[in-house]
């Protein structure tokens, strides 16, 4: 179930359990407390809070279960589903998390080291070099 931690810094801790692979695995996300997702998990804490006090009778100022319709209620509960892009996702960014090597590969990733950036400008010499032969070409063919 998802949990929040308000932050003096502005800031909101997400806690969202997945199921994956008949495992519970729980997700902690901070942003900042401005965001979309951070207003639409405080409107929905707030929906979950709202519902659950007087949902079940007292008696004496004790409250009692609802019966069997709850507890099957709570061991039923679905779970959201994590699929296994995701879960290697997660468990890429709490490897570069746990060894601190997120700056060095924004770093080395970054201007021209960057594999992207050497394919592009690769394809754009070739093709400006087939454009320079090519024009070569029709020269020698019209006279």
């Amino acid at each position: 179930k998802p949990q929040e931690k308000p932050k003096d810094s502005g800031k909101v801790t997400i806690t969202k359990t997945f199921d994956f692979a008949g495992e519970e695995i729980k997700v902690t996300k901070e942003v900042d407390s401005n965001s979309k997702e951070a207003k639409s998990f405080l409107k929905q804490q707030e929906k979950l809070q709202s519902a659950a006090p007087g949902s079940s009778p007292t008696v004496s100022g004790v409250k009692r279960p609802s019966g069997m319709s709850s507890l099957l209620g709570k061991i039923g509960a679905k779970k959201q589903k994590m699929s296994t892009l995701e879960k290697s996702k997660l468990d890429w960014e709490n490897f570069k998390e746990e060894e601190g090597i997120v700056e060095e590969l924004a770093i080395h990733n970054r201007g021209k080291d960057g594999y992207i950036e050497r394919k592009a400008f690769l394809e754009r010499v070739d093709h400006r070099q087939f454009e320079i032969e090519r024009d070569i070409r029709l020269s020698r063919m019209k006279p």
